[in-house]
């Protein structure tokens, strides 16, 4: 495995009331969450709790993280993705306080020297390296399609009314796969980020890369960043994860 460090911070914000973002990072650096919930009243806390509780829980049974090479890993990241989505729909069914309760997720697993990245939503997943902002994942959104047809402008995307409605999250009835996952081979010095969208509700690109590449840990990073996106006004559930490579 590649020699990395992490840190990571989740915090309510200035203008909820409640904090529906849930992470986790594994203790052996084997696999990194974020999830961004949705639902009324306490149902979105519950759908990014099961995200980060159900899919590590089915990653430690199915990954040999030392030895499981590229289709191995895509399948399991597929199969964990699948069976949470098909949990949180059967609860949401079950219980009329959590109807159409859903989540994003954004996953990082290491394994053999390899971080494998996938998402679900319009969390992210970015890399910063030799000074260049990438961003690894896709956002699942109806303005991210617009812009990808050609629809609209970026300018256009940064205030679109449709930004934040997803096509595709956990606990969609269309289902949810793992799909389009990034295979990146780490190099020393890459920096990577996980993040809700309440992020980018407050930061840029430029900004987060800036922010990213001055940091002088992990954890200073994710406390930068968080700290930034509030002061400019985000309006959501702030959360981020980063990831070091030594």
């Amino acid at each position: 495995m590649v020699e990395i460090r992490s840190g990571q911070l989740s915090v309510t914000g200035n203008f909820r009331e409640n904090n529906e973002d849930a992470c986790v990072i594994d203790g052996q650096l084997r696999y990194f969450i974020v999830a961004d919930g949705m639902g009324g009243q306490s149902a979105g806390e519950r759908a990014s709790a099961m995200a980060i509780e159900l899919i590590p829980a089915m990653l430690e049974k199915s990954l040999d993280f030392a030895a499981a090479d590229a289709a191995e890993v895509e399948q399991a990241l597929d199969d964990a993705v699948r069976d949470t989505n098909s949990r949180i729909i059967a609860a949401s069914e079950a219980d009329p306080g959590l109807k159409n309760m859903g989540t994003t997720v954004v996953i990082a697993v290491n394994v053999g020297g390899h971080l494998f990245v996938v998402g679900v939503g319009d969390s992210r997943v970015y890399l910063l390296r030799a000074g260049q902002l990438q961003q690894l994942t896709t956002d699942h959104s109806i303005t991210q399609a617009l812009l990808d047809s050609g629809t609209i402008t970026e300018e256009d995307a940064k205030t679109h009314r449709y930004r934040n409605v997803l096509y595709r999250y956990l606990g969609c009835k269309d289902g949810a796969t793992a799909a389009d996952i990034r295979d990146i081979v780490p190099q020393a010095g890459d920096r990577l980020l996980l993040c809700s969208d309440g992020l980018n509700d407050g930061l840029e690109d430029a900004q987060i890369a800036t922010l990213l590449s001055s940091a002088a840990s992990p954890d200073s990073a994710v406390e930068t960043l968080v700290k930034a996106s509030l002061d400019a006004g985000s309006r959501d559930n702030v959360t981020a994860m980063t990831i070091f490579v030594d």
